[in-house]
Protein backbone atom coordinates (compact mmCIF):
# COMPACT_ATOMS: atom_id res chain seq x y z
CA UNK A 1 0.00 0.00 0.00
CA UNK A 2 1.71 3.24 -1.20
CA UNK A 3 1.30 6.26 1.29
CA UNK A 4 -1.11 8.43 1.44
CA UNK A 5 -3.25 5.17 0.58
CA UNK A 6 -5.55 2.64 3.60
CA UNK A 7 -7.48 -0.05 2.17
CA UNK A 8 -9.30 0.90 5.76
CA UNK A 9 -9.61 4.68 5.20
CA UNK A 10 -8.80 5.05 1.56
CA UNK A 11 -6.91 8.40 0.56
CA UNK A 12 -5.37 10.60 2.98
CA UNK A 13 -5.81 14.49 1.75
CA UNK A 14 -4.04 15.22 5.25
CA UNK A 15 -0.88 13.55 4.10
CA UNK A 16 -1.00 14.91 0.36
CA UNK A 17 -1.27 18.14 1.44
CA UNK A 18 1.86 17.89 3.50
CA UNK A 19 3.94 16.50 1.33
CA UNK A 20 3.08 19.56 -1.12
CA UNK A 21 3.47 21.72 1.35
CA UNK A 22 6.78 20.68 2.71
CA UNK A 23 8.30 18.65 -0.54
CA UNK A 24 6.71 20.76 -3.48
CA UNK A 25 9.62 19.00 -5.66
CA UNK A 26 8.12 15.85 -4.81
CA UNK A 27 6.21 15.81 -7.71
CA UNK A 28 8.88 16.35 -10.47
CA UNK A 29 10.90 13.27 -9.07
CA UNK A 30 7.32 11.36 -9.09
CA UNK A 31 6.78 12.18 -12.64
CA UNK A 32 10.72 11.00 -13.22
CA UNK A 33 10.31 8.02 -11.43
CA UNK A 34 7.15 6.79 -13.15
CA UNK A 35 7.66 3.92 -14.69
CA UNK A 36 6.37 4.77 -18.75
CA UNK A 37 4.36 2.34 -21.11
CA UNK A 38 3.66 2.57 -25.35
CA UNK A 39 0.14 4.37 -26.14
CA UNK A 40 -0.95 1.16 -27.30
CA UNK A 41 -0.32 -2.02 -25.34
CA UNK A 42 -0.41 -5.24 -26.27
CA UNK A 43 -3.97 -5.63 -26.47
CA UNK A 44 -3.59 -2.29 -29.15
CA UNK A 45 -6.48 -0.97 -27.80
CA UNK A 46 -6.90 1.83 -24.85
CA UNK A 47 -9.32 2.15 -21.91
CA UNK A 48 -8.81 5.51 -20.53
CA UNK A 49 -10.72 6.93 -17.33
CA UNK A 50 -11.22 10.26 -17.82
CA UNK A 51 -10.99 12.91 -14.33
CA UNK A 52 -10.93 16.23 -16.02
CA UNK A 53 -13.88 17.75 -15.49
CA UNK A 54 -13.56 19.57 -12.38
CA UNK A 55 -10.89 21.85 -13.93
CA UNK A 56 -13.76 23.19 -15.87
CA UNK A 57 -16.28 23.99 -12.91
CA UNK A 58 -17.95 20.61 -13.95
CA UNK A 59 -18.90 18.87 -11.07
CA UNK A 60 -22.01 17.32 -11.28
CA UNK A 61 -22.86 13.60 -11.83
CA UNK A 62 -26.63 13.33 -12.19
CA UNK A 63 -28.57 15.08 -9.52
CA UNK A 64 -25.13 15.47 -7.63
CA UNK A 65 -24.02 18.76 -8.07
CA UNK A 66 -20.75 18.76 -6.30
CA UNK A 67 -20.09 14.73 -6.83
CA UNK A 68 -16.57 15.50 -8.07
CA UNK A 69 -15.83 17.87 -5.54
CA UNK A 70 -14.86 15.81 -2.78
CA UNK A 71 -11.34 15.12 -3.67
CA UNK A 72 -10.25 12.16 -1.29
CA UNK A 73 -13.81 10.27 -2.83
CA UNK A 74 -12.56 11.22 -6.21
CA UNK A 75 -8.98 10.03 -6.00
CA UNK A 76 -10.20 6.89 -4.27
CA UNK A 77 -12.42 5.94 -7.06
CA UNK A 78 -9.72 6.76 -9.85
CA UNK A 79 -7.30 4.27 -7.92
CA UNK A 80 -9.87 1.88 -7.85
CA UNK A 81 -10.15 2.04 -11.76
CA UNK A 82 -6.64 2.15 -12.28
CA UNK A 83 -6.11 -0.66 -10.32
CA UNK A 84 -8.81 -3.12 -12.60
CA UNK A 85 -7.13 -5.47 -14.97
CA UNK A 86 -7.49 -3.99 -18.74
CA UNK A 87 -7.11 -0.33 -17.56
CA UNK A 88 -4.27 1.34 -19.55
CA UNK A 89 -4.30 4.92 -17.98
CA UNK A 90 -6.18 8.16 -16.79
CA UNK A 91 -6.44 11.76 -18.59
CA UNK A 92 -6.86 14.55 -16.25
CA UNK A 93 -5.61 18.29 -15.51
CA UNK A 94 -2.31 18.67 -13.49
CA UNK A 95 -4.04 18.62 -10.07
CA UNK A 96 -5.67 15.28 -10.09
CA UNK A 97 -2.37 13.58 -12.24
CA UNK A 98 0.30 15.17 -9.96
CA UNK A 99 -2.45 13.88 -6.74
CA UNK A 100 -1.87 10.49 -8.33
CA UNK A 101 1.59 10.68 -9.06
CA UNK A 102 2.64 11.20 -5.31
CA UNK A 103 -0.22 8.32 -4.47
CA UNK A 104 2.57 6.03 -6.80
CA UNK A 105 -0.61 4.75 -8.95
CA UNK A 106 0.67 6.11 -12.54
CA UNK A 107 3.28 3.08 -12.92
CA UNK A 108 2.44 1.75 -16.13
CA UNK A 109 0.05 3.82 -17.07
CA UNK A 110 -0.77 6.22 -20.11
CA UNK A 111 -1.36 9.73 -18.29
CA UNK A 112 -3.05 12.18 -20.90
CA UNK A 113 -2.98 15.47 -19.62
CA UNK A 114 -5.57 17.82 -20.21
CA UNK A 115 -4.83 20.96 -21.78
CA UNK A 116 -8.07 23.47 -22.20
CA UNK A 117 -9.70 23.93 -19.35
CA UNK A 118 -10.78 27.85 -20.01
CA UNK A 119 -14.01 27.52 -21.04
CA UNK A 120 -15.71 27.13 -17.33
CA UNK A 121 -19.00 25.64 -17.42
CA UNK A 122 -21.91 27.35 -17.46
CA UNK A 123 -19.80 30.74 -18.13
CA UNK A 124 -20.93 33.38 -20.46
CA UNK A 125 -17.72 32.90 -22.30
CA UNK A 126 -17.68 29.22 -21.98
CA UNK A 127 -16.87 28.68 -25.82
CA UNK A 128 -13.40 31.45 -25.56
CA UNK A 129 -11.82 27.78 -24.10
CA UNK A 130 -8.84 28.90 -23.67
CA UNK A 131 -5.78 26.80 -22.86
CA UNK A 132 -5.00 26.90 -18.88
CA UNK A 133 -4.34 23.77 -18.60
CA UNK A 134 -1.16 21.72 -19.66
CA UNK A 135 1.00 23.17 -22.62
CA UNK A 136 3.06 20.84 -25.12
CA UNK A 137 5.95 21.57 -22.72
CA UNK A 138 4.85 20.58 -19.46
CA UNK A 139 3.35 17.52 -20.90
CA UNK A 140 7.30 17.00 -22.40
CA UNK A 141 8.77 18.12 -18.95
CA UNK A 142 7.03 16.40 -16.80
CA UNK A 143 7.26 12.89 -19.26
CA UNK A 144 3.22 12.20 -19.65
CA UNK A 145 2.00 10.30 -23.01
CA UNK A 146 -0.77 12.39 -24.31
CA UNK A 147 -2.57 15.45 -24.30
CA UNK A 148 -6.15 16.50 -24.66
CA UNK A 149 -7.82 19.57 -26.05
CA UNK A 150 -11.40 20.08 -26.15
CA UNK A 151 -13.01 21.69 -29.04
CA UNK A 152 -16.43 23.26 -28.88
CA UNK A 153 -18.01 25.44 -31.86
CA UNK A 154 -20.69 27.45 -32.20
CA UNK A 155 -21.58 29.18 -35.73
CA UNK A 156 -23.51 31.94 -33.81
CA UNK A 157 -20.91 32.59 -31.15
CA UNK A 158 -21.43 36.39 -31.42
CA UNK A 159 -17.81 36.70 -29.05
CA UNK A 160 -15.66 34.71 -31.58
CA UNK A 161 -14.52 32.63 -28.79
CA UNK A 162 -15.11 29.11 -31.08
CA UNK A 163 -12.65 31.42 -33.75
CA UNK A 164 -10.22 31.94 -31.20
CA UNK A 165 -10.37 28.78 -29.15
CA UNK A 166 -9.92 26.79 -32.78
CA UNK A 167 -6.71 28.92 -33.55
CA UNK A 168 -5.54 27.97 -30.44
CA UNK A 169 -6.16 23.98 -31.01
CA UNK A 170 -4.67 24.17 -34.34
CA UNK A 171 -1.03 25.77 -32.70
CA UNK A 172 -1.72 23.28 -29.82
CA UNK A 173 -1.74 20.55 -32.50
CA UNK A 174 2.00 22.28 -34.16
CA UNK A 175 3.34 22.25 -30.79
CA UNK A 176 2.43 18.25 -29.58
CA UNK A 177 3.26 17.30 -32.88
CA UNK A 178 7.24 19.12 -33.06
CA UNK A 179 7.39 16.82 -29.65
CA UNK A 180 5.94 13.82 -31.38
CA UNK A 181 3.50 13.79 -28.48
CA UNK A 182 0.23 12.11 -29.41
CA UNK A 183 -3.07 14.48 -28.87
CA UNK A 184 -6.62 13.71 -29.13
CA UNK A 185 -8.95 16.32 -30.29
CA UNK A 186 -12.31 16.54 -28.54
CA UNK A 187 -14.77 18.24 -31.28
CA UNK A 188 -18.01 18.95 -31.00
CA UNK A 189 -20.48 21.45 -32.97
CA UNK A 190 -22.36 23.09 -30.34
CA UNK A 191 -25.25 25.61 -29.48
CA UNK A 192 -26.35 27.47 -26.56
CA UNK A 193 -29.82 26.70 -25.20
CA UNK A 194 -32.27 29.66 -26.05
CA UNK A 195 -34.29 29.09 -22.48
CA UNK A 196 -31.38 28.19 -20.18
CA UNK A 197 -28.44 29.78 -22.13
CA UNK A 198 -26.22 26.68 -21.42
CA UNK A 199 -24.08 25.43 -24.37
CA UNK A 200 -25.10 22.18 -25.96
CA UNK A 201 -23.06 19.52 -28.14
CA UNK A 202 -24.94 18.35 -31.31
CA UNK A 203 -24.90 14.73 -31.88
CA UNK A 204 -26.49 14.62 -34.42
CA UNK A 205 -24.57 12.53 -37.52
CA UNK A 206 -24.50 15.73 -39.65
CA UNK A 207 -23.20 18.00 -37.06
CA UNK A 208 -20.53 14.99 -35.70
CA UNK A 209 -18.79 14.59 -38.97
CA UNK A 210 -18.27 18.27 -40.10
CA UNK A 211 -17.03 18.36 -36.46
CA UNK A 212 -14.21 15.78 -37.27
CA UNK A 213 -13.62 17.37 -40.83
CA UNK A 214 -13.11 20.18 -38.89
CA UNK A 215 -10.52 18.64 -35.89
CA UNK A 216 -8.74 16.10 -38.49
CA UNK A 217 -7.67 19.55 -40.48
CA UNK A 218 -6.19 21.14 -37.51
CA UNK A 219 -2.34 22.60 -38.01
CA UNK A 220 0.98 21.70 -39.79
CA UNK A 221 0.51 18.21 -39.50
CA UNK A 222 -2.30 15.67 -38.31
CA UNK A 223 0.56 12.96 -37.79
CA UNK A 224 0.31 12.72 -34.13
CA UNK A 225 -4.03 13.81 -33.68
CA UNK A 226 -6.20 11.09 -32.54
CA UNK A 227 -10.14 11.84 -32.56
CA UNK A 228 -12.13 11.63 -29.35
CA UNK A 229 -15.61 11.07 -30.49
CA UNK A 230 -19.23 11.23 -29.04
CA UNK A 231 -21.65 8.28 -30.22
CA UNK A 232 -24.56 9.91 -32.17
CA UNK A 233 -27.74 10.67 -31.08
CA UNK A 234 -28.18 7.56 -33.99
CA UNK A 235 -25.93 4.84 -33.32
CA UNK A 236 -26.69 3.10 -36.76
CA UNK A 237 -25.13 6.30 -38.59
CA UNK A 238 -21.96 5.90 -36.67
CA UNK A 239 -20.36 3.68 -39.59
CA UNK A 240 -20.95 6.60 -41.80
CA UNK A 241 -19.58 9.08 -39.28
CA UNK A 242 -16.37 7.71 -39.11
CA UNK A 243 -15.71 7.63 -43.05
CA UNK A 244 -14.90 10.78 -42.43
CA UNK A 245 -11.51 10.69 -41.33
CA UNK A 246 -8.78 8.30 -41.28
CA UNK A 247 -7.37 9.80 -37.86
CA UNK A 248 -7.05 6.99 -34.93
CA UNK A 249 -10.30 7.35 -32.57
CA UNK A 250 -11.38 6.63 -29.14
CA UNK A 251 -15.18 7.06 -28.28
CA UNK A 252 -16.06 9.05 -25.13
CA UNK A 253 -18.09 7.81 -22.61
CA UNK A 254 -20.52 10.65 -21.29
CA UNK A 255 -23.09 10.36 -18.86
CA UNK A 256 -25.69 7.46 -19.36
CA UNK A 257 -28.77 9.00 -20.97
CA UNK A 258 -32.48 8.15 -18.73
CA UNK A 259 -30.13 5.46 -16.65
CA UNK A 260 -30.15 2.87 -19.86
CA UNK A 261 -26.86 1.60 -18.73
CA UNK A 262 -27.15 -1.67 -21.38
CA UNK A 263 -28.30 0.33 -24.04
CA UNK A 264 -25.69 3.15 -23.51
CA UNK A 265 -22.89 0.03 -23.40
CA UNK A 266 -24.46 -1.59 -26.77
CA UNK A 267 -23.82 1.53 -28.44
CA UNK A 268 -20.24 1.26 -27.53
CA UNK A 269 -20.06 -2.32 -28.20
CA UNK A 270 -21.08 -1.52 -32.01
CA UNK A 271 -19.46 1.35 -32.60
CA UNK A 272 -15.84 0.01 -31.34
CA UNK A 273 -16.04 -2.63 -34.37
CA UNK A 274 -15.76 0.35 -36.71
CA UNK A 275 -12.15 0.54 -38.30
CA UNK A 276 -10.38 3.37 -36.80
CA UNK A 277 -12.02 3.57 -33.30
CA UNK A 278 -9.28 2.32 -31.01
CA UNK A 279 -10.79 2.49 -27.77
CA UNK A 280 -12.70 3.94 -24.49
CA UNK A 281 -12.35 7.38 -22.81
CA UNK A 282 -14.96 7.36 -20.20
CA UNK A 283 -15.34 8.94 -16.82
CA UNK A 284 -18.33 10.07 -15.02
CA UNK A 285 -20.18 6.87 -15.89
CA UNK A 286 -17.34 4.50 -14.71
CA UNK A 287 -16.04 6.75 -11.73
CA UNK A 288 -20.02 7.35 -10.25
CA UNK A 289 -21.77 4.57 -11.58
CA UNK A 290 -25.44 4.26 -10.26
CA UNK A 291 -25.21 1.08 -8.16
CA UNK A 292 -21.50 2.55 -6.97
CA UNK A 293 -19.75 0.57 -7.87
CA UNK A 294 -16.76 1.22 -9.61
CA UNK A 295 -14.75 -1.76 -10.08
CA UNK A 296 -17.94 -3.63 -11.44
CA UNK A 297 -18.74 -0.43 -14.31
CA UNK A 298 -14.99 -0.46 -14.97
CA UNK A 299 -15.01 -4.29 -15.78
CA UNK A 300 -17.99 -3.54 -18.07
CA UNK A 301 -16.51 -1.50 -20.04
CA UNK A 302 -12.99 -3.29 -20.54
CA UNK A 303 -15.30 -6.29 -21.02
CA UNK A 304 -16.69 -4.45 -24.34
CA UNK A 305 -12.84 -3.61 -25.78
CA UNK A 306 -12.07 -7.28 -25.41
CA UNK A 307 -15.26 -9.15 -26.98
CA UNK A 308 -14.86 -6.51 -30.37
CA UNK A 309 -12.42 -6.46 -33.10
CA UNK A 310 -8.53 -7.10 -32.98
CA UNK A 311 -8.01 -7.95 -29.30
CA UNK A 312 -5.94 -10.43 -27.74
Amino acid sequence: MEPGLSEAEGVDLRWLARVRAEQPEAVAEAAGRRERRALLGAGRRLMIVAADHPARGALGVGERAFAMADRADLLRRLCVALARPGVDGVLASADVVEDLLLLGVLDGKVVIGSMNRGGLAGASFELDDRFTGYRAEDLERFGLDAGKLLLRLDYDDPGSGSVRTLEAAARAVDAMAARRLPLFVEPFLSHRDPETGLVRADLSPRSVITSIAVASGLGGTSAYTWLKLPVTDDPDEMARVMETSALPAVLLGGDIKDGDQDATYEKWRAALQLPTVQGLVVGRSLLYPADGNVAAAVDTAVGLLRTTRGDT
